[in-house]
């Protein structure tokens, strides 16, 4: 995809989180939205080696997301490439339906791992691309995290594991948006000098525009040439990107919007307004 294909990407992506979110009456719109250019510069962007016709090819690269609440995002960027019918994202979170609240990868064509308790994925992450260490192979595992999520202990103990593994297949990814389910990360459980801790537990860091996926591409491409020890993307992005009424509210961490709200949400997001 070109410049243009892959921003129009995300604004479908976008309107398909808001879409089924709506439809399910309940989901994670913030951090769903955020994190937007981050999938698209993934899964559209040339990064992953995948086969969306043979989901469970052995050769593939992996993704975890270990903040499973914004299973949204992904669910819509996984039919847009094409491992289930785009039809499919209007059952979210339906009895029966493939595509749940949290991710469970037996249901789901494309998943690398069910999420639900936050702080596990990164150690998920660190233990398969040890295994392709072992056998040999140059797959590499790609991890996206929430900023409140870091404040759990699991995740420091998995980025203590990393580097001494010398894990440079592995890349972590942090949507960095400032805000939790309750308010600002700032507030909360503060993150300050966050690039600057990740470089003193040994990881190579990359800063990039989490909304600009130009960038987001490049980066991942820097992490890929960075031998000898993992890599961490520091995305700057914002909650609830695209829709003026979401940004930087925690109260839309996880709740659906009503008819007029998708429909002014919609609006936005076609109109490229905020």
């Amino acid at each position: 995809m070109d410049v243009h294909e892959l921003k129009n990407m995300c604004r479908t992506v976008r309107e398909d989180i808001l879409t089924m979110i709506h439809k399910a009456g309940s989901g994670h719109p913030g951090g769903s939205l955020s994190s937007t250019e981050i999938l698209v510069a993934l899964y559209f962007g040339d990064i992953m080696k995948i086969e969306p016709k043979n989901p469970d090819w052995e050769d593939r690269d992996r993704f975890i997301l270990s903040k499973g609440h914004v299973a949204p995002v992904v669910y819509s960027v996984l039919a847009r490439k094409g491992f289930f019918p785009v039809e499919e994202l209007a059952t979210l979170r339906k009895f029966g339906s493939i595509l749940q609240g949290h991710p469970h990868k037996s249901h789901t064509p494309g998943l690398d791992c069910s999420a639900g308790s936050l702080g596990q994925g990164l150690s998920v992450a660190n233990g398969i691309a040890l295994a392709f260490k072992k056998l040999d192979k140059n797959n590499r595992v790609y991890c996206l995290l929430g900023d409140g999520e870091l404040q759990e202990g699991q995740i420091w103990e998995a980025a203590m594991f990393a580097p001494q593994q010398k894990l440079d297949n592995v890349c972590a990814i942090v949507d960095y948006n400032h805000v939790q389910l309750d308010g600002t990360v700032e507030e909360i459980k503060s993150l300050d000098n966050l690039p600057a801790r990740w470089n003193d537990f040994g990881w190579n860091v990359i800063e990039v525009d989490g909304h600009d996926v130009e960038a987001v591409i490049h980066a991942f491409k820097l992490a890929a040439l960075t031998k000898g020890r993992p890599s961490v993307l520091i995305a700057h992005t914002v909650k609830g990107k695209g829709v003026s009424f979401m940004e930087n509210d925690c109260n839309w961490h996880g709740n659906a919007p009503n008819a007029e709200q998708l429909a002014q949400a919609l609006a936005q997001i076609r109109e490229g307004t905020t």
